[in-house]
């Protein structure tokens, strides 16, 4: 069996966006602390490449995310989220941080979002794999 290794297509010091050719899905790590102007333009980039590479599939994997990033909960659940399913993602699969206040943000984003029909929260990488593989 040959291994295939994902294809980074964005880093900075808060987020690694990569491209999985195995599974076709978008895996998005986010790091560290988060305000409102990092998230934006993480958000646009993940948006971004779901269409330059015609994907449907996002891992959002929040387990290195520390604090509170709920200043921009709003903004993803009735600006980004909306766009994110326009553009073609029908499964969004996130992993939750082990950071309470990073959930409680997340938590609040989700409440912002109207359509969740497309999206699954997770306490792992592995399960939310699984669901994105299925999906």
């Amino acid at each position: 069996m040959k291994l295939v290794r994902n294809e980074i297509l964005y880093r900075e010091h808060n987020i690694l966006i990569e491209y999985n050719y195995t599974d076709n899905w978008l895996y998005v790590n986010w790091r560290g602390y988060q305000n409102y102007d990092s998230v934006v333009a993480g958000c646009e980039k993940i948006l971004d490449f779901l269409q330059e590479r015609e994907c449907a599939k996002v891992l959002n994997d929040n387990t290195n995310v520390e604090g509170i990033w709920s200043g921009a909960s709003k903004w993803v659940g009735q600006d980004w989220m909306p766009r994110m399913q326009a553009a073609g993602c029908e499964c969004f699969a996130w992993v939750y941080s082990p950071s309470t206040f990073s959930r409680l943000s997340t938590d609040k984003a989700l409440k912002n979002t109207e359509d969740m029909s497309h999206i699954r929260t997770f306490e792992d990488i592995e399960a939310a794999s699984t669901w994105l593989r299925a999906c």
